[in-house]
């Protein structure tokens, strides 16, 4: 049977007339968000105090002396100064800097460890933004541990150094990534919350072996509550970054390579709902399975802090959550200005859309066998 728009408008109709009654239905997609964006804008405004993020690139890391290195970032670390985050050889370092909006870094040239040892000159190479006044602290804490490694040396011989390199790379606020962060964070959570609900609780009560009576499809029924989030959606990114940038001062970029986000992420996440709704065998269970699927996403994903600035381990767990694609996305469309990386998250939202959607219509029943 063919999709009918005329069948997809009237359940819609009739959906969003119940919707609107609910207060709470309300006050979670629309008033919540809004709270969390004033609640974590008015703690971390101007917030500029603790170690400063510094991405380290050590190219000598499958040296057989890797200590002489990993001493040296062991060292920088001991120092308090700095939050450490260790950045892949072969990574073009000041590319990566200015895609995580870093204002420094410090690359272990390959060889470190044994011209150290050797005797050999080598020289560290910092990167720093010169408009930022946290490149002028890093370069002196790296001088202070290059200098303290050259006085452990025999007679005390400076070998080490350091070079200094340019990033120019935009300062952003804690605001600026925070904005995105909860526009995610609401495109998972409305959906996802309630088609867990919705389907589980439908099942429950019958009311799909009712629908199963009428000429709407299982697939028109789905779309209708996609069409609705993609609607909600828009609406809570309009209120989030409008009181964003006027009531806390996020530096956000509006452009069209937003709206994909807007509306691949709702369809992602209703479809997903629907999914586990569907499979659980009672709503306690889909209740269950769906905060397990939901809350590593919430915190995991970039909502509340950047990825980046996550421990590695961390950064491999989010890469494997949808979600994760959905932030990135809107970072790199809304503060990057990277659309190469928003056509990747992109691709890999549209992938996953269609496999869950496809997965949710098949697992979907009218009635239960």
């Amino acid at each position: 049977m063919a999709v009918s728009l005329r069948r997809i408008r009237a359940d819609l109709s009739v959906f969003g007339r119940g919707y609107l009654r609910s207060r709470v239905g309300l006050f979670f997609s629309l008033i919540f968000p809004i709270i969390l964006i004033l609640m974590f804008g008015a703690i971390f405004s101007g917030n500029n105090s603790g170690p400063i993020p510094v991405y380290v690139q050590n190219n000598d890391a499958s040296s057989p002396v890797f200590q002489v290195s990993g001493g040296f970032i062991s060292a920088l670390n001991s120092t308090k100064a700095m939050q450490i985050t260790l950045v892949s050889p072969g990574v073009n370092i000041t590319k990566y800097a200015i895609d995580h909006s870093a204002s420094a870094g410090i690359v272990i040239p390959q060889g470190f460890g044994a011209d150290f040892i050797d005797g050999n000159p080598v020289n560290v190479t910092v990167y720093g933004n010169p408009t930022s006044s946290t490149t002028g602290i890093v370069e002196g804490v790296t001088s202070a541990v290059v200098n303290s490694f050259n006085l452990h040396r025999v007679n005390g011989t400076a070998v080490l150094g350091i070079s200094q390199q340019s990033v120019v790379s935009k300062s952003y606020k804690y605001i600026d990534y925070l904005v995105p962060g909860l526009i995610g964070f609401s495109v998972l959570t409305s959906p996802m919350f309630a088609l867990v609900n919705i389907s589980s609780q439908y099942k429950r009560d019958k009311v799909f072996k009712q629908l199963s009576l009428t000429p709407l499809t299982k697939t028109e029924w789905l779309l209708s509550k996609i069409t609705w989030y993609v609607a909600l959606t828009v609406v809570s990114f309009v209120l989030m970054s409008t009181i964003g940038v006027a009531l806390l001062g996020a530096n956000i970029s509006y452009s069209l390579g937003i709206i994909p986000f807007l509306f691949l992420g709702p369809f992602l996440f209703v479809s997903l709902g629907m999914l586990v709704g569907t499979v659980s065998k009672s709503v306690e269970s889909a209740a269950v399975v769906g905060n397990l699927v939901t809350f590593p996403m919430m915190f995991l994903s970039g909502t509340f802090f950047p990825v980046a600035t996550m421990p590695m381990y961390l950064q491999t767990v989010a890469h494997a959550l949808p979600l994760f694609y959905v932030i990135d996305g809107l970072n790199n469309v809304m503060l990057y200005g990277n659309y190469g990386g928003a056509l990747i998250d992109l691709g890999v939202l549209a992938v996953l859309s269609v496999v869950v959607f496809v997965l949710a219509v098949r697992f979907f029943k009218w009635r239960e066998d």
